[in-house]
């Protein structure tokens, strides 16, 4: 809340840039210029001041700045969305430069014995990149000095620090080029965080807040010290172990000496190490457990609990002072901009602060400032609202109410739909409900998701049959796009969009069925032609997964051919024919094939199955499976 004086001084004094002539306190800047030529210019100005201080009221900023011509200009193009973003740019790229300057993090595990070596850019590369970053600081730091003048930039500490900063971040760029890059140490590296710092008003505010809780924690900090140490002395003197060898025990491992008790029980003030620091005495004497829970009653539940204590209620001061000062600055930006207005409106009178501001040049002003579209047009209407003349004081203040209203963000309108059965399925499956059904079917597939997880936590993840719970994600897959279909027919495609949270839920759902697309594909069909890949769960003995048939032969060579997953081809001898005949190669225990095709009897006694025209045939119901040009019927 400092700095008040200085921003009630005139908007063109020479703290402000101007020449201060004819400008006594108090008086804004326009008056100061009416007896000189061009009322056209001393109209542009005023205008243009009232457009900078509204945009200060509306990001706090501080009014204490240059009002002359050149410097508002300047002060625009500093504060726009692309020089900020920018100066954003540059002060993440100079943090980024530490994953790739040496040593390098670019690398897939930070295990040395298996991680490759890193890439390592030349010499000159990235001190280029921070070069650039640099003269991006030195801009900033320049315009900002320029703009509040150089009284005020010698009483910022911020400002100094920043100049400090930029000025030891040169000097060991130019060492690490003198020495081609072979520096030992650079200290720039341990400055970049600051750029981030200055530029966050957050932080600035935090550390603020840090500084001035200091004494109170000071004062807690030094009793929790006296505690550890009352406490570390007591536990050599218990634990000497004279007595036994569970004491004897404790002194070796936690209290051989004095910084080994001290580290011990530090560790056991945020609980790290209990119980095991006390596991030795305890098992020997369960009374020695009085001194450790003494210890951690009186550090870890009540001396660390005032202690967040006094950091919680220094924090919610500063809260509001923060609040206060901004609340004040804003108060301060518009009653400037007013003073402003009516010196526009009562140009040539005696006393222009009790006249007051005209609508349409405000309305101008407004169409000048950086605002969103939704607050504009509300304090348009605010204003077209009221009756006419001249706004007061009162009236201008409260234009500016608008802005610490949350603007609600209105839906397109539903489509209307003519028959009595849309007009119904519109309402169910826009009711609120719906979206409730939506939310519990997505809770049970996360359950069946666990439950699988569960039953098959013991079995390796290739060896999983996950059939079941792939038919059950393609059914809760289905629900997701019917659920999107029925809210872009119930809200319309606007509507629809205009909800992020359907938004979210529609990208998923395109994912989801782009995962499940992704899965193994079972051909379908009897003919070259009218064979489709259709992305289907397969369990575990589909051949797929194991053993798949060789190609069917010519009808007229017999014989058995049976072919792993690997490609090796096994032809058992005629002999050797059987349930088991293919056992080498494919895994035993299949019951059967699932596949597509035409299934027919050909004896009482064997099931075969025809998989496409002159292909071989299958059997059906055997503990394993052999598949050749001509299975030999079953006797």
């Amino acid at each position: 809340m400092a700095d008040t004086r200085e921003e009630s001084e005139p908007l063109l004094s020479r703290a402000r840039g101007g020449s201060g002539r004819d400008c006594p306190r108090g008086v804004p800047a326009c008056s100061s210029v009416q007896e000189s030529p061009g009322a056209a210019a001393r109209r542009d100005l005023c205008l243009d001041q009232a457009v900078v201080l509204i945009e200060d009221a509306i990001q706090y900023r501080s009014i204490n700045h240059r009002m002359d011509a050149r410097s508002l200009w300047l002060y625009r193009r500093y504060y726009s969305g692309s020089s900020q973003w920018i100066l954003s740019f540059t002060i993440f790229l100079i943090l980024a430069l530490a994953f790739v300057e040496t040593p390098s993090s670019l690398t897939r595990t930070s295990d040395v014995r298996y991680r490759l070596a890193p890439w390592e850019p030349p010499c000159g590369l990235t001190e280029g990149v921070e070069a650039l970053c640099l003269l991006v600081f030195a801009a900033d730091v320049s315009v900002k000095s320029y703009l509040i003048g150089w009284a005020q930039f010698r009483r910022n500490p911020w400002l100094l620090a920043y100049l400090v900063v930029l000025v030891v971040s040169l000097l060991d760029w130019i060492v690490s080029l003198s020495l081609v890059c072979q520096e030992p140490l650079r200290v720039r590296r341990l400055l970049r965080p600051f750029f981030l710092m200055q530029n966050s008003s957050m932080m600035k505010k935090t550390l603020k807040c840090i500084r001035r809780s200091l004494p109170e924690m000071a004062s807690v900090g030094l009793l929790l010290a006296v505690h550890l140490c009352l406490f570390t002395v007591f536990g050599m003197l218990l634990f000497t172990g004279e007595k036994d060898a569970g004491q004897d025990r404790e002194r070796l491992t936690y209290f051989f000496n004095l910084p080994e008790a001290l580290t011990t029980l530090l560790v056991l003030l945020t609980t790290a190490n209990n119980p095991d620091v006390m596991i030795p005495v305890y098992s020997r004497n369960r009374a020695y457990a009085i001194f450790f829970i003494a210890f951690t009653l009186i550090g870890s539940l009540f001396l660390m609990n005032l202690m967040t204590a006094i950091i919680y209620n220094q924090f919610r001061g500063y809260l509001m002072m923060s609040l206060q000062t901004s609340l004040l600055r804003r108060r301060l930006g518009t009653r400037a901009a007013y003073k402003v207005l009516s010196s526009v409106t009562a140009e040539g009178e005696t006393h222009p602060e009790r006249l007051g501001v005209k609508p349409e040049d405000f309305l101008q002003v407004l169409q000048k400032v950086q605002l969103d579209s939704d607050h504009k047009q509300a304090i348009t209407e605010k204003l077209h609202s009221r009756g006419g003349g001249l706004l007061s004081t009162d009236e201008f203040q409260k234009l500016f109410d608008e802005f610490e209203k949350r603007v609600v963000k209105e839906h397109p309108p539903r489509p209307e739909y003519r028959s009595p059965f849309l007009r119904t399925t519109q309402f169910l499956f826009g009711h609120h409900y719906f979206d409730y059904l939506g939310n519990l079917m997505a809770l049970g597939n996360l359950v069946t998701i666990c439950v699988f997880l569960v039953l098959d936590a013991h079995v390796l993840p290739k060896d999983r049959d996950d059939f079941v719970l792939g038919i059950l994600n393609c059914i809760f897959i289905l629900y997701y796009l019917l659920e999107m279909l029925l809210k872009a027919f119930s809200l319309g495609l606007q509507g629809y969009l205009s909800y992020s949270s359907n938004v979210f839920d529609g990208l998923l759902t395109i994912v989801l069925l782009e995962a499940g697309d992704a899965g193994p594909a079972v051909a379908v069909g009897h003919d070259a032609a009218g064979e489709r890949a259709h992305r289907l769960p397969l369990p575990t003995h589909h051949p797929q997964h194991e053993g798949t048939p060789a190609p069917a032969g010519p009808r007229s060579g017999g014989g058995l051919a049976c072919r792993a997953g690997t490609g090796a081809e096994h032809r058992p001898p005629p002999s050797t024919w059987g349930p088991s005949a293919c056992a080498p190669a494919l895994r035993p225990g299949w019951a059967m094939l699932e596949a597509v095709g035409s299934i027919r009897a050909s004896s009482p006694d064997s099931r075969e199955m025809s998989v496409g025209p002159g292909g071989g045939h299958m059997l059906l119901g055997v503990p394993d499976l052999c598949v050749g040009p001509v299975c030999p019927q079953a006797s």
